[in-house]
């Protein structure tokens, strides 16, 4: 008993005067471990007698609790006193100013729209705008389609199923649809959102989303287009060809561009051109304004006959010309995005890295930031 009692005084006080949490951890493997000095005794008790075992078990267990206790009690003042340590010096300054918040970012898309209107506001146009779902006379009948041309079929277009009166409206392949609308003349019940039709002259842009059952690099399902409508008399191609140079040089931000037409074939207009743009392809970069190389960007020309008839427009008092240009790829074209379907991937770190921040100063060129 005696032995037991010198035991748990010096334990208890080594246990109380330890300096550190490594002393104390020496300490409780040298008497609480696997061979520690207690856990000996405890072994001890298999070997003895039950009388024996009776009388000294409680004694070498409340050795046991007693110095696990001061251990314990030991190890709780070193770790507060060391958290207050840390408290100490590593503290907060709460003069300082908090981190900056994360910001969104305006989609390409939006500020290349922004930009785009800014311009042909500059030289006169106004916005209209039209539904997306749009029937087959606005779509294609009115703008000169005939019953059996391609953009017809599905595999182009975005059909939806026949209504009650067995017609079938379509997701409009183009912004055109809008142009048959403003040159209207007729009172018809539109919605409100949509552009009445008004008497020429006419000189109005169409932004909008299209749809159009294609993928890959360069075109996605659904993408955003801007139409350009003017109608006046004595209109011409020079006119054309005036606004569309303006607009390059003015989106590009060179005055270097440089243009050319080719004829080509659109049912709503004739004669028709693509425009190209001067460019240089080399180091897996497209650079207007500089180069050899050539680059389709647009297409356009004087709005057909049929369709300013279709349109309660006389011929041969009324002329004008329209075009149509990509939002989506010209944004890639100007800010060196090589796929098209990114832009409609929703991954943010895309975003951050090809968005645009909403309290940036503003562009010189468009007056947009």
């Amino acid at each position: 008993m005696t032995d037991l009692n010198q035991l748990q005084a010096e334990l208890t006080a080594r246990a109380a005067a330890g300096g550190n949490l490594a002393e104390l951890e020496a300490l409780r493997l040298e008497a609480l471990g696997k061979s520690g000095s207690i856990s000996e005794l405890l072994k001890s008790l298999g070997r003895m007698s039950p009388d024996e075992r009776r009388e000294q078990g409680p004694l070498i267990n409340g050795l046991r609790d007693a110095v696990a206790t001061a251990i314990a009690a030991r190890k709780a003042e070193l770790e507060a006193a060391e958290l207050d340590a840390r408290l100490a010096g590593e503290h907060v300054d709460l003069t300082l100013p908090p981190p900056p918040e994360r910001r969104g970012h305006v989609h390409p898309t939006m500020q290349v729209l922004d930009e785009m209107i800014a311009i042909f506001a500059e030289l006169g146009f106004a916005l209209a705008e039209g539904p997306d779902i749009e029937d087959d006379f606005h779509n294609f009948t009115a703008l000169n389609f005939p019953p059996k041309h391609p953009a017809r079929e599905m595999h182009d277009t975005f059909w939806l199923p026949e209504d009650a009166r067995g017609e079938r409206k379509l997701l409009r392949t183009h912004t055109s649809p809008v142009q048959v609308r403003v040159m209207q003349r007729t009172n018809e019940a539109l919605p409100s959102w949509v552009a009445n039709g008004q008497a020429p002259p006419i000189r109005v842009i169409v932004p909008g989303r299209v749809y159009r059952s294609d993928s890959d690099a360069t075109h996605t399902p659904m993408f955003h287009q801007m139409e350009g409508l003017v109608i006046d008399r004595a209109i011409h191609m020079g006119h054309l060809k005036w606004t569309l140079e303006t607009f390059c040089r003015r989106f590009f931000e060179t005055e270097a561009v440089v243009t050319r037409f080719r004829p080509h074939h659109f049912p709503f207009t004739e004669p028709s051109a693509e425009m190209d743009v001067q460019c240089d392809r080399s180091g897996g970069s497209i650079k207007i304004g500089e180069g050899s190389d050539w680059l389709e960007i647009l297409g356009g020309g004087m709005v057909h006959p049929t369709v300013l008839r279709n349109c309660g427009l006389a011929p041969d008092e009324w002329q004008g010309f329209a075009f149509g240009l990509g939002i989506d790829r010209l944004g890639a074209l100007k800010y060196g995005m090589p796929d098209l379907r990114d832009m409609f991937s929703g991954d943010v770190r895309w975003i951050d890295h090809y968005g645009f921040s909403a309290f940036a100063a503003p562009n010189p060129a468009t007056g947009l930031s």
